[in-house]
C-alpha cells in the first residue's frame, strides 16, 4: 500500500503542480499516412523552439498544450518525409498532418515504425516493435510470413518448439502472455497445431509487445502483452494486394466507402494442402482433409470532427479430418466496436465493446465407438480509455474495463443410438472481471521523465455452478467429497481483488544514452490447465475459484541505451528479476480433459525468473537487422513435485541467441537471413525400464525436468525480388524465395523411449552415430523439417 499511495500522490502533483502564469493553448489533430489516409501510431511532433514535442496515439491523435508564441513544428515518422509547420500561436487550433512516404524504399532499411532515438528517449522499456514490412521480408516456413513466429527472434522470447508460434516470455508460460487483435482477446493464434499464427500480415498496421514495464492500462496476464492493430483501410483509393504461396494464398481489398470519410478493409487467407491431398490415388490419403482459414474485415466512418466509429471482425477456423474415422476442427472469432469522442483539444475518449469466442470439436466415427465433442469460451467486454494531454510535461490515461467470461469445457454427445458412449457435460462456469486504472507520463526535467500508475482488478465467480466441499485434512479427491455446494445464476460464489502498481523511469545520461528501470505487479485470473508445452486446441482454460487461486507476479528490470552514429546503432541491455505467486502444475498423471473438480489434480506453489537480454541493431543503410543474446533462467518450486525441492519448467532454456540481417543488393534485390540457437528445453527421461507380460515400461523419476533436449539451431534464408517500377503504373509485384532450416538441421522435436529393432530404418537415435542390431529400448529422435523449399508472388494495385 506504501507504492500505491506514492504513485497517487505523484499523480496529484502533476495534476495540481504546473503554473498558470502564463496564457496557454493546445494545438490538436491527427497525423494520417497521406496516400492511404491510415492514421500513424507513434509518429512525433516537435517544437523547435522548446526541445519538446508530443507523440500520436493508437488512433493518430496528438495534442500539445504550449505558452503564446511563435513556434516551428516537425512532424516526423520513420519511412515518411518531415514536415515542417511555422506557427504563431496565439490561440487553440487543429492541425491535421498528412505525411508521404519517402520515394526510396524505406521498408527495406527500417526495424522499427518509431523516432528514430525513442529507444533512449522514451521512458518505456521491455518493448519490442516491427514494422510489417520488415517482418514480410523474413524468410518463412512454407512462404508463410508469420508475425508471432518474428516476435521469438527477439531477445527474451522463447518458443515452444520447431515451427510453434506460441510465446514464452521471460520465464513465463505460454498462457501468461495476453494476445489482442484490435483489443479483443485472442486465446488460442494457432493455426496448423502452432505452426502460423492467425495473424495475417496483410491486415496488419502495428504489432506492439510489451515484455516489462507494463503500462497501467493493460491487465490480465502476468509475462507479457501482445497488442496487435488491424489496418482501418485506404480512405482514399481502392487498393488490392495479396500472393500466390507454396501451401496458401491470400487477398487484400481495401478502399473508401466515402473518400476521406469511410473506408474498408478486407484480407483473407487460405491454405490449399488439403486440394492436393486428394490428388493422391491412395485413399487413405485422399479422404483426408487439412486446412485453415482466416478473415480479417474492418470499417470505419467519420461522423464529424469530433466522433469517429469502427468496426472489425475477425473469424478463423482450423479444419483436420483423417480418413473419415477423426476430425478435430478449432477455431476464433473476435468483435471489436469502437467509438473515438474528442471532448476537447485535451481530452480523447476511446469506448470499446467486444466479442472473443474460441472453440474446438472433435468426432470419432469408428462403428459403435463414436461420440462428438464440443468445447467453447467466450467473453464479453466494454472499456473506456480516456487519454487527457495535460501540458507537453503530463500525459494522463484513466479508465474501466469490464468482461464477462462464459466457460463450457465439454460437452459430449453420441452420433447415433449405436454408439457405446452416453451424453455428458462438464459443469459450465461464468466470471465477472473488472479493472479501473489511472497513470501518467511525466516530464520532470530534460533528463528525467516518469511513468507511474495503479490498477485495481477483481475477478469474480458467479452462479450458476457449484463448489464441491473435500474432507479436511485428506488431499482432494473424488473419493474425498463431501458435499456440495450450488449457486444461483448471478449468484457470487468468490472474489479475489488487488492493485496492481506500476512504475518506469528513464534518465538521459547524454544525448546518446540513457538508463531506465521499471517496476510492475500483475495479476491473471485465467490460465491454461495443460500437460503439454505446446499450446494445442484442446487446451482447457480454468478460471481463479474456490480452490484455483489467482496468478500474482511482480517484475523488475533495469537497462543502459545506447545509439550510435546519428541513430544507425541502437544497443541495449536489459537485466530482470521476477516472482510469481500460486503458480499450479500437475500432479504425475492427472486427468484434465474429463475431470469436473480439476483442482484434485493441481498443485500450487511458486515461480521466478531473472536474466539479461543484450541487442544491437542496425536501423539504416543497405544492410540491416540485428543480433541478440538472452541469457536466463526459470524455475518454480511446489509442494508435492520434484520432492519439493525448485525445478525447470519445460520452456527453461539457459542461452538464446537470434540473427536477423537484410542486405538491399540493389534497388529491386534483397537478401535476407535468420540464425537462431536455443539450448535445448528442459525434460524428464526414464531411468530404466521393467518388463510386464512381455512389455518393456519405461521408469520415470520423482524429480522432474532434470534432462535437456539437445540444442536447437537453424538458419532460414530468402531472396526478395521486387518487379520494375515504372511512372504512372498502378501495379507493384514481387517473388520471394525462401529456404527454411537451409542447412538441414535435424533438430529433436520429440524423443521417445520405445524398442528398436534392426536400427528401426527412418528415424534417427538419439545418438546419431548408434547402431542398432538387437531389440533394445532406445531413445528414437523425430525431426520435422529438413530443408524446406518455398516460392511466393507477392501483388500490389493501388
Amino acid at each position: 500500500m506504501n507504492v500505491s499511495k506514492g504513485l497517487l500522490l505523484l499523480i496529484f502533483c502533476a495534476l495540481f503542480g504546473y503554473s498558470h502564469a502564463q496564457s496557454k493553448y493546445t494545438i490538436s489533430g491527427y497525423i494520417k499516412d497521406a496516400r492511404s489516409g491510415e492514421e500513424l501510431i507513434g509518429a512525433t511532433v516537435y517544437v523547435q523552439e522548446l526541445g519538446t514535442g508530443a507523440t500520436s496515439n493508437a488512433y493518430g491523435f496528438y495534442s500539445l498544450t504550449l505558452p503564446e508564441g511563435n513556434y516551428t513544428l516537425l512532424y516526423s515518422y520513420v519511412g515518411f518525409i518531415n514536415q515542417k509547420k511555422a506557427l504563431t500561436l496565439t490561440s487553440g487550433q487543429t492541425i491535421n498532418i498528412e505525411l508521404s512516404e519517402e520515394s526510396v524504399q524505406m521498408q527495406e532499411v527500417v526495424v522499427s515504425a518509431q523516432k528514430m532515438d525513442e529507444n533512449v528517449t522514451e521512458v518505456k522499456m521491455s518493448r519490442e516493435n516491427i514494422k510489417i514490412e520488415r517482418i514480410k521480408s523474413m524468410p518463412a516456413l512454407f512462404g508463410e510470413v508469420d508475425v508471432l513466429r518474428s516476435l521469438q527472434m527477439l531477445p527474451g522470447i522463447q518458443s515452444a518448439g520447431e515451427g510453434t508460434t506460441g510465446l514464452f516470455v521471460r520465464g513465463g508460460s505460454a498462457d501468461q502472455t495476453l494476445m489482442l487483435l484490435d483489443e479483443a482477446t485472442v486465446y488460442n493464434a494457432s493455426h496448423f497445431l502452432g505452426f502460423f499464427s492467425v495473424f495475417n500480415p496483410d491486415a496488419i498496421k502495428d504489432i506492439e509487445l510489451y515484455k516489462g514495464g507494463i503500462p497501467a492500462e493493460f491487465g490480465g496476464r502476468l509475462a507479457s502483452i501482445v497488442d496487435v492493430r488491424m489496418k482501418d483501410g485506404n480512405s482514399k483509393n481502392f487498393a488490392a494486394s495479396g500472393g500466390i504461396g507454396t501451401i496458401s494464398s491470400r487477398l487484400t481489398l481495401e478502399g473508401p466507402l466515402v473518400k476521406d470519410k469511410a473506408s474498408y478493409i478486407i484480407s483473407g487467407r487460405r491454405t490449399y494442402a488439403d486440394l492436393f491431398l486428394k490428388l493422391s490415388p491412395d485413399e487413405a490419403i485422399n479422404s483426408n482433409t487439412l486446412y485453415f482459414y482466416d478473415l480479417n474485415a474492418k470499417m470505419n466512418y467519420k461522423i464529424n470532427d469530433k466522433n469517429r466509429i469502427f468496426l472489425s471482425g475477425y473469424f478463423g477456423k482450423d479444419v483436420f479430418g483423417f480418413d473419415d474415422v477423426f476430425g478435430l476442427n478449432w477455431g476464433n472469432t473476435t468483435t471489436t466496436l469502437r467509438w473515438n469522442h474528442l471532448f476537447s483539444p485535451k481530452l480523447f475518449l476511446n469506448t470499446t465493446v467486444l466479442f472473443s469466442d474460441f472453440n474446438y470439436g472433435f468426432d470419432i466415427n469408428d462403428g459403435a465407438q463414436n461420440f462428438q465433442w464440443k468445447s467453447n469460451l467466450q467473453e464479453y467486454a466494454l472499456k473506456l480509455d480516456f487519454n487527457y494531454f495535460l501540458n507537453p510535461s503530463n500525459e494522463l490515461k484513466f479508465g474501466s474495463n469490464t468482461m464477462v467470461h462464459r466457460f463450457s469445457p465439454a460437452t459430449i454427445k453420441p452420433k447415433n443410438s449405436n454408439s457405446i458412449f452416453e451424453s455428458f457435460a462438464l459443469d459450465n462456469k461464468y466470471a465477472v472481471e473488472q479493472a479501473f486504472y489511472l497513470s501518467n507520463n511525466q516530464k520532470i526535467s530534460d533528463r528525467l521523465s516518469l511513468q507511474y500508475g495503479l490498477r485495481y482488478s477483481l475477478f469474480q465467480n458467479v452462479g450458476p455452478g457449484r463448489v464441491f466441499q473435500y474432507a479436511p485434512g485428506v488431499p482432494k479427491a473424488d473419493n474425498t467429497i463431501v458435499d456440495t455446494v450450488s449457486y444461483g445464476r448471478l449468484e457470487k460464489i468468490n472474489l479475489y481483488h488487488g492493485l496492481e502498481p506500476r512504475l518506469g523511469a528513464r534518465f538521459l545520461v547524454d544525448q546518446n544514452s540513457s538508463v531506465k528501470a521499471s517496476y510492475n505487479r500483475m495479476r491473471q485470473y485465467l490460465q491454461i490447465a495443460s500437460n503439454s508445452t505446446a499450446g494445442l486446441p484442446i487446451d482447457r482454460w480454468v478460471p481463479a475459484d474456490s480452490y484455483i487461486k489467482p496468478q500474482i507476479g511482480d517484475q523488475v528490470a533495469v537497462g543502459y541505451f545506447r545509439n550510435f552514429k546519428d541513430n544507425m546503432f541502437e544497443a541495449s541491455v536489459e537485466v530482470y528479476y521476477k516472482w510469481m505467486q500460486n503458480q499450479i502444475d500437475f500432479k504425475d498423471g492427472a486427468e484434465i480433459l474429463l475431470n469436473n473438480n480439476l483442482e484434485a489434480e493441481l498443485l500450487s506453489g511458486k515461480a521466478w525468473a531473472y536474466g539479461s537480454e543484450f541487442m544491437l541493431k542496425k536501423n539504416t543503410g543497405r544492410t540491416t537487422g540485428w543480433i541478440s543474446y538472452t541469457l536466463a533462467k526459470a524455475q518454480r518450486q511446489i509442494e508435492g513435485i520434484n520432492n519439493g525441492n525448485p525445478y525447470s519448467p519445460r520452456y527453461d532454456r539457459r542461452h538464446n541467441v537470434s540473427l536477423v540481417l537484410t542486405h538491399e543488393l540493389s534497388p529491386r534485390l534483397s537478401l535476407s537471413g535468420n540464425w537462431v540457437y536455443t539450448t535445448g528445453s528442459a525434460v524428464t527421461y526414464p531411468q530404466g525400464f521393467y518388463e510386464v507380460e512381455g512389455q518393456r515400461i519405461a521408469y520415470y523419476p520423482q524429480e522432474r525436468n532434470t534432462s535437456r533436449m539437445p540444442a536447437y539451431h537453424r538458419m532460414d534464408l530468402s531472396l526478395n525480388l521486387a518487379g520494375k517500377k515504372k511512372p504512372g503504373r498502378k501495379w507493384e509485384s514481387s517473388w520471394n524465395f525462401s529456404l527454411y532450416n537451409a542447412y538441414a538441421r535435424k533438430n529433436a522435436f520429440t524423443i521417445q523411449f520405445r524398442d528398436v529393432i534392426n536400427g528401426d530404418p527412418g528415424v534417427s537415435e538419439f545418438d546419431d552415430d548408434l547402431v542398432i542390431n538387437t531389440r533394445e529400448p532406445k531413445a528414437v529422435k523425430t525431426s520435422l523439417f529438413g530443408i524446406v523449399p518455398s516460392v511466393t508472388y507477392n501483388f500490389k494495385f493501388q
